[in-house]
């Protein structure tokens, strides 16, 4: 198994981190652990947007499509955009190594609404 390696972009454009993972790992989880300020208010379980990402447009393809129910979720997102994933939702595989995401400048909590 190899080391999958997840660029993380701020806000204002900076890399912040380049993050090593491994198979099967949640992009939420890997970005926790490398103290990128994504909430996961509902700890992955696909109940809120604040784990949301701007996916590189050339590493947006590599992804399994949104399911109907992670789109819902997106739709709350603050500044979502075409290539907005949520980070609970995307199981790393060799196929993303190099994957690059952008963290977005606010989130919104919808459960404490």
């Amino acid at each position: 198994m190899s080391d999958i390696k997840v660029n993380f972009i701020s806000a204002d454009g900076e890399q912040t981190a380049t993050a090593t993972a491994s198979e099967g790992d949640d992009l939420l989880t890997i970005a926790q652990i490398n103290d990128q300020p994504l909430e996961g208010t509902c700890e992955g379980q696909m109940a809120c947007s604040t784990c949301h990402v701007i996916v590189a447009a050339e590493d947006f393809d590599k992804l399994p499509e949104a399911t109907e129910m992670e789109e819902d979720m997106l739709d709350l997102a603050a500044g979502a955009r075409r290539t907005s994933r949520l980070a609970c939702q995307i199981t790393l595989t060799p196929d993303l190594d190099g994957l690059t995401v952008h963290i977005p400048a606010e989130s919104r909590n919808m459960q404490g609404v």
